[in-house]
C-alpha cells in the first residue's frame, strides 16, 4: 500500500476495535518479522510463498474464533446485567452491609446462605406504625386501588427511614416496622426514630389533603437491646427480636390514632429537641404496668 504498511494498518484497526477480537492474518515474504507482527496484534502468520487452501483454512479458523469471542462477550454482558439486577433485589431485601458480610463468608453456599449472620445491638429504638381503620378501607375499594394507596404510603415511609438513617425491617399488612441503631450503631437512635415518627405523621396529613381518604396512624416506640439476624434459605428476611420489639409493638397497638406513644426507655434517650407528655402507668398486655409518654412536638431547629 502506498500510504501505510501492514503494521500501520493493524495499529489503526486496534483504535477502531478496542475491546473485541481482531482476526488479523499476516502474510509476508519476511519471516523474521513474525514476532513483530504477533506483538502488533496479528492472530496468525503465514510466510510467502503460501498455499491458498491453507490461507482459507486459517482465515476460517480466525473467523470462528472471532464469532466465539463475540458470543462470549455478549454472554458476559448478559451475566453482568443479570448480576446487577440480582444485586439490586438482594439489597432491597437485606441491608447492604449484611449483604457484603454474607458474600465474604468462605463457606458461602445456597443452603447455608445466612450462616453466622446474627448480632446483638445494646442500643436500638424500634418503631411500629399502623394505619388506623385500613381494614375497613380495604372492603370499599378494588384490589388495584388498595395496593396503589398502600404502596404510596409505604414508599413515603421508606423515604423517611432512608433520610433518618433507620433500617426498615418489614411490613405486616398495613403495619410498618423500622429500627434506628442497626445494622450500623447510631448514638442518637432515639432522636432519629422520633424524627421519623413525626415525619410519618406529616406525610399522612399531606396524603389526606390530596385525597378523599382521611387516614390516621398510631405509632409506638421503645428502646433497648435487640438481637438481629438473617433468617430463611430461599426467601431471606433481616429481622430483629427481643423484649424491646414486643414493647414497641404494644406501644403502637395500645396507643391513640395520630399519636406517638413511647416508653420510659425511649424518653430518657431523647435529646432536648423533643417535647413529651407523661401519661402515667398503663396496663400493657403481656407487660403489666408501664410508664408511658406521648411525643407532643419537636423543635423546628433540630429538624
Amino acid at each position: 500500500m502506498p500510504i501505510m504498511d501492514g503494521f500501520k494498518v493493524m495499529e489503526n484497526l486496534k483504535e477502531i476495535e478496542t475491546s473485541g477480537y481482531l482476526p488479523v492474518l499476516v502474510i509476508t515474504a519476511q519471516p523474521e518479522e513474525k514476532l513483530r507482527a504477533l506483538k502488533s496484534g496479528a492472530r496468525d502468520f503465514i510466510s510467502k510463498p503460501f498455499n491458498l487452501a491453507e490461507v482459507l483454512v486459517r482465515v476460517q479458523n480466525l473467523l470462528e474464533v472471532r464469532l466465539l469471542n463475540l458470543r462470549t462477550k455478549k454472554l458476559l454482558e448478559q451475566v453482568v446485567a443479570e448480576q446487577k439486577v440480582s444485586e439490586r433485589l438482594l439489597n432491597n431485601v437485606l441491608p447492604e452491609i449484611i449483604v457484603k458480610r454474607m458474600k465474604r463468608q468462605p463457606e458461602f453456599k445456597v443452603d447455608n446462605f445466612s450462616k453466622g449472620i446474627v448480632d446483638t445491638f445494646p442500643e436500638v429504638t424500634v418503631l411500629f406504625a399502623d394505619i388506623v381503620g385500613f381494614t375497613k378501607f380495604t372492603e370499599t375499594v378494588s384490589a388495584e386501588v388498595l395496593v396503589e394507596v398502600l404502596n404510596d404510603i409505604f414508599t413515603r415511609f421508606d423515604n423517611i427511614t432512608d433520610h433518618r438513617g433507620l433500617e426498615k425491617i418489614k411490613t405486616i399488612g398495613d403495619s410498618y416496622m423500622a429500627a434506628a441503631g442497626l445494622p450500623t450503631p447510631m448514638h442518637n437512635h432515639a432522636d432519629q426514630a422520633a424524627h421519623a415518627a413525626f415525619d410519618m405523621l406529616e406525610v399522612m396529613e399531606e396524603i389526606n389533603q390530596k385525597s378523599d381518604n382521611k387516614f390516621q396512624i398510631r405509632i409506638g416506640m421503645s428502646s433497648g437491646s435487640v438481637v438481629a439476624g438473617v433468617i430463611g434459605v430461599r426467601k431471606f428476611l433481616y429481622d430483629i427480636w427481643g423484649d424491646v420489639v414486643n414493647t414497641a409493638s404494644r406501644m403502637e397497638s395500645q396507643g391513640i390514632a395520630g399519636k406517638i406513644q413511647i416508653t420510659d426507655a425511649t424518653q430518657k434517650r431523647l435529646g432536648d429537641g423533643f417535647i413529651a407528655e407523661n401519661m402515667g402507668y398503663k396496663n400493657i398486655i403481656g407487660k403489666g404496668a408501664i410508664n408511658t409518654w406521648f411525643l407532643v412536638n419537636r423543635h423546628k431547629t433540630v429538624l
